[in-house]
């Protein structure tokens, strides 16, 4: 009976601040800049290359300066990488349309959700998790092509790099953490336990976009990113939590979104818009992540219209059901994992 008002408690209250407002300034400039010159010379259909390759700036906050630049520098690559894989992945769909292309991003899509997550995992990055590098790979790969592979692969390696210079830059404002001892747990880790990550991460991405396709829903890759997000806390209370977090969040971004595609905007308005997003999104994902949900839904959303317009309301549906899709399945994974977990334990005890 306890644990439920402190479940609920914890979905509606802010942690203390920690300087938020420096990271979050800091972040939002790395995407910031590289938009306003794609406006400025009419390329903003490579609005997504930018994007993700700007994503590189989250990774590493509250870190010393020199391991926020080595850290970011593999979160860098690693987003460039799946940039580059959805790039082409778009072109070689684009010969094979219908289920057979829808099929192959799913499959590729899950093979680097386990995969990054196992990087992620190794080299101690943080954010934990694959849903950067879920969302960049699927969402790339689900749009038209707008460039070459190489302008995409081009475009995510600028911003990715701009990102780790505005990181070291981060030192002189004030956004420098020398007493922080960061953790070594990663290095300890097996190779059953990277394989079992693998596996978890590989069959959550797989299972929500199969289902997000034979649903009928038009963008399967939201079940996907959804999918991977619960996995990423230590515990599975943390985990359970992080699952009701997203749903609540998404649908009350939903709303957010809504507001703000209900009247007609001009390309340099929404990109105003997401850079403004970008900011409060970063200033409460530490601090309340249903609330900071509220900006990262409309954030997403915005960012791929920019790149690939869609209707407004059909997509806005997809996203909901979807990321309930999505959940489900991680929790399904998650759920089951402890219940496998305490069979072993029991068998350990009779045993």
């Amino acid at each position: 009976m306890s644990s439920s008002p402190s479940r609920l408690h914890r979905l509606v209250s802010l942690a203390p601040p920690r300087y938020d407002h420096i990271p979050a300034a800091r972040i939002s400039l790395g995407l910031a800049i590289p938009l306003a010159t794609l406006l400025l010379t009419g390329h903003l259909g490579w609005a997504m290359f930018a994007g993700f390759g700007a994503f590189t700036g989250i990774y590493s906050r509250y870190e010393p300066t020199r391991d926020r630049f080595r850290r970011q520098s593999q979160a860098g690559a690693m987003l460039v990488v799946c940039v580059t894989i959805g790039a082409l992945l778009a072109q070689l769909t684009t010969a094979a349309p219908g289920m057979t292309g829808k099929i192959a991003i799913i499959v590729v899509t899950a093979l680097v959700a386990g995969g990054s997550a196992v990087f992620v995992g190794s080299r101690g990055l943080k954010p934990g998790g694959a849903i950067f590098p879920v969302f960049a790979v699927a969402a790339v790969a689900s749009a038209p092509p707008a460039a070459p592979v190489w302008v995409a692969a081009l475009v995510a390696a600028c911003c990715a790099a701009l990102c780790v210079g505005l990181g070291l830059l981060g030192h002189w404002a004030g956004e420098r953490h020398p007493g922080v001892v960061l953790s070594t747990d990663h290095l300890h880790a097996s190779r059953a336990e990277r394989t079992a990550e693998f596996l978890r991460y590989t069959i959550a991405a797989l299972g929500a976009g199969l289902l997000g396709l034979l649903s009928g829903l038009p963008f399967p890759y939201w079940a996907q990113v959804a999918a991977v997000a619960p996995l990423a806390p230590l515990g599975y209370s943390a985990q359970v939590e992080r699952g009701l977090q997203r749903v609540v969040g998404t649908t009350l971004g939903i709303v957010t979104t809504a507001f703000l595609l209900s009247f007609p905007a001009e390309p340099w308005q929404l990109v105003v818009w997401v850079v403004l997003l970008q900011f409060l999104a970063e200033l409460y994902v530490l601090r309340n992540y249903a609330m900071a949900l509220l900006f990262i839904t409309p954030l997403a959303l915005l960012m791929v219209q920019l790149g690939h317009p869609q209707p407004a309301g059909p997509m806005l549906r997809a996203r909901v059901l979807e990321t309930a899709i999505g959940v489900a399945v991680g929790l399904v994974m998650i759920l089951g994992r402890r219940a496998l977990e305490r069979r072993r334990a029991r068998r350990a005890v009779v045993g």
